[in-house]
């Protein structure tokens, strides 16, 4: 194997962070009701909480036999906090949080509670064209939000930096 990641490039790839937060994922069989208007929903003032989404809603594939499913991301305070607790630990908390939220939900038929360290970008790659050609022959070049923002425009311009990289290699 040979090393194909400069000293300037490593440090531009070590200065990057991200944020950390948890995502849990409340699954109901078919036929079961979730009494919210809305499909998705950002909560400002919960030190838990930071959005919810009726993900079938959202994403506008309801239909008879999918059974819905809720999507909760966490704050990054949260997140962090608890980036090594008990992911059993942290799964009653947000839940004891999304019960104070919305008291009408049903009781799911399943839970995943999921650690999500790389979250989003707080520090980019700095001084970046939203990709880094780590080597020409073979072309090997890295991307993604971590040399834009987290955001849908940081990554569409992430994209579009990776094809032009590439074009002049095909």
């Amino acid at each position: 194997l040979f090393t194909v990641i400069n000293e300037s490039q490593k440090q531009q790839l070590e200065s990057v962070s991200y944020s950390s937060r948890y995502a849990l994922g409340l699954f109901y069989e078919a036929g079961t009701g979730i009494g919210v208007p809305w499909a998705a929903r950002y909560i400002a003032d919960n030190p838990c909480v930071r959005f919810i989404s009726i993900d079938n809603k959202k994403r506008n594939i309801e239909s008879p036999e999918t059974g819905p499913s809720v999507v909760v991301h966490t704050t990054v305070a949260f997140g962090s906090e608890h980036l090594d607790s008990d992911p059993e630990e942290v799964q009653q908390i947000i839940l004891s949080h999304l019960q104070r939220i919305v008291p009408s939900l049903p009781k799911p038929s399943s839970i995943k509670c999921q650690r999500w360290r790389y979250s989003q970008v707080t520090r980019a790659v700095p001084s970046c064209p939203g990709q880094m050609i780590l080597h020409t022959q073979p072309l090997l070049i890295c991307g993604g939000d971590g040399f834009t923002r987290s955001n849908f425009d940081g990554c569409i311009e992430s994209a579009m930096s990776l094809a032009e990289a590439v074009k002049p290699h095909l």
